[in-house]
């Protein structure tokens, strides 16, 4: 494809980057309530969807449906993720937090099983699918949008407030479940009161839903839907879109992006999610001093982002991910096996976060370093799709693989699964050329990924 003569897109200024960023990043924080939400509460509302019976069958029903959600995310991923290249940025992320808003408007006023019979579930069901094709659509579309709207020179530092949001999401789903079991009675949370976070986020996304509208759009897409109203004009050769291109003309950034996302997603989901119950099951502290060990674990991992993120930006992503990598390949065996053994709450905190410090460093630049490998007609596909699929294969096995060792004796080979996937990424990180001190989103370029022998298109 030869160069284009179109300036570089320009970024609008500090204040406007720092709107669209907040807006883009609110949808994120909502989404990922709302998708917690799901997990805390569904030991309350168990009994309301699935038929009388013992608690264990009705739990396992809520976890196969929230399964069921988990595995709609490629789907998400690929339509969603066209869809943001073809039609926009703001749309897709509209679209995308709309999906999530109606599907926990719809958990919070369904009717019980004993209304309404098999419908009940029914609806719970539907409700997840639209959850899980909103959650699999939002990454690639908002870290596409976040790192064309950043200046260049900070998109490290912009597009880390991902993560930023995916944590706090997390946190403000554990608060609103902390205040509840403080201010109801066990009775009225199995009777009404599991409803109410539901409601919070269906009222919280129509209110993103309406600031995403104002958003401005991504530069660097106004830009490609002229190249394209150029090429339907015949004035410009026609390119290919779609699945089609991705596939056939950046094999090497997929690869590289499956890489980075499989070791990145299951040390995120080792030490944010399963770490709590291996504290309980395996160290044997407390559930509630679990709980705010948790939390301020979380807390100050989600403070980390934006450092590191900047850091990115100074001495490149590599670097970074690298020290992610390296670091998790040689201390998670040694931190997992101390957290088994310790019964202080104080160095259980301490291992938490020295492990969650590394994680920043994937976490931090998991959206800017892909969109980076890929141009804008394909970049939130490029994106979306192959971390929606990671995500929902080795980010939803993290736990059973874990508990299934566990179950077995084998419980330190889980730390040995982790150190390997993480493995994948340091390999991947290799395949990862790093971008000039301007970004290849600044212009035409040579590919972020060392280029494979057959031709391959250049970056956008």
């Amino acid at each position: 494809m030869p160069q284009s003569s179109t300036p570089p897109p320009s970024a609008p200024g500090r204040s406007g980057v720092t709107a669209n960023v907040v807006r883009g990043c609110l949808g994120n924080l909502v989404e990922w309530y709302d998708w917690f939400a799901y997990a805390t509460f569904s030991i309350y509302f168990a009994s309301v969807f699935f038929p009388e019976g013992n608690q264990t069958a009705q739990l396992l029903s809520t976890a196969v449906v929230f399964a069921v959600g988990f595995f709609m995310r490629p789907l998400g991923g690929w339509l969603l993720g066209a869809y943001a290249d073809r039609f926009g940025r703001r749309r897709a992320l509209t679209l995308s937090v709309t999906l999530m808003s109606a599907g926990s408007l719809t958990i919070a006023f369904a009717p019980g099983h004993d209304v309404i019979g098999l419908w009940a579930p029914a609806l719970l069901v539907l409700a997840r699918l639209a959850q899980g094709l909103s959650v699999g659509g939002e990454f690639g579309s908002s870290a596409s949008y976040l790192s064309e709207v950043a200046p260049a020179g900070r998109r490290g530092f912009y597009s880390s407030f991902q993560y930023v949001s995916i944590v706090l999401g997390q946190l403000a789903a554990l608060l609103v479940a902390i205040v509840l079991q403080n201010l109801l009675t066990e009775d009225q949370l199995h009777g009404w009161g599991w409803r109410v976070p539901f409601v919070i986020g269906a009222i919280a996304g129509l209110v993103v839903m309406y600031l995403r509208r104002s958003m401005e759009e991504s530069t660097h897409f106004e830009q490609e839907q002229a190249r394209t109203a150029a090429e339907r004009a015949g004035a410009a050769p026609a390119e290919r879109k779609g699945l089609i291109a991705l596939f056939a003309e950046y094999p090497r950034q997929l690869l590289a992006v499956f890489g980075l996302a499989i070791g990145g997603t299951v040390a995120f989901y080792t030490y944010t999610t399963y770490l709590q119950k291996y504290l309980v099951n395996t160290a044997g502290i407390p559930k509630a001093t679990v709980t705010l060990i948790g939390f301020a674990a979380l807390f100050v991992y989600m403070l980390m982002q934006p450092a590191v993120g900047a850091l990115s930006d100074r001495v490149g992503r590599r670097p970074v991910m690298f020290a992610f990598s390296g670091g998790c390949m040689l201390l998670t065996v040694p931190l997992m096996t101390l957290l088994g053994r310790t019964g202080s709450p104080w160095i259980a905190f301490l291992l938490m976060t020295v492990a969650l410090t590394f994680v920043t460093g994937y976490s931090a630049l998991a959206a800017i370093i892909k969109a980076e490998m890929f141009p804008t007609k394909v970049r939130a596909l490029g994106v979306g799709l192959p971390h929606a699929l990671v995500t929902a294969t080795f980010g939803g096995l993290t736990e059973p693989v874990a508990l299934a060792l566990k179950d077995a004796g084998r419980e330190n080979l889980f730390f040995w699964y982790v150190t390997g996937c993480v493995g994948l990424t340091f390999l991947a990180t290799l395949l990862v050329k790093e971008p000039s001190r301007t970004s290849h989103l600044d212009a035409p370029a040579a590919p972020a990924v060392a280029p494979a022998p057959s031709k391959t298109a250049p970056l956008a």
